[in-house]
């Protein structure tokens, strides 16, 4: 079993034993999913770049910035059983299709986006 299909099952569990899953609907899930990403980037709300990369260094703020990574991984796993999306093999199949858009000779060090180069 992999670490997401034993992560998926966690989560699964913990959602049953609280009769849950009748307000899992997609869209119920895909929404959660956008709250938590806003909550994650509230954290990094009217603050400059370095106070974003030392967030790490305050013990609290690095709790808060692992619970909503946390939570927003929580919700797409969810997703991605009600789905049937195979997260691994979607990741692997992505990175593949963005190696052809984002060849190494026209991307390497630059922000263009591909339909740019």
């Amino acid at each position: 079993m992999s670490d997401i299909s034993a992560l998926t099952a966690a989560v699964a569990a913990f959602r049953d034993a609280r009769d849950w899953r009748q307000f899992h609907t997609l869209r119920n899930l895909i929404t959660s999913l956008n709250l938590e990403a806003s909550e994650l980037l509230e954290l990094t709300q009217w603050k400059s770049d370095a106070e974003v990369e030392a967030l790490t260094a305050d013990p609290q703020t690095a709790e808060a910035l692992r619970d909503e990574c946390a939570d927003i991984l929580l919700y797409l796993l969810l997703i991605a059983d009600k789905t049937g999306i195979d997260l691994a093999a979607a990741a692997q199949a992505k990175l593949v299709k963005n190696a052809e858009k984002y060849p190494v000779d026209k991307a390497y060090g630059s922000r263009a986006k591909y339909t740019e180069f």
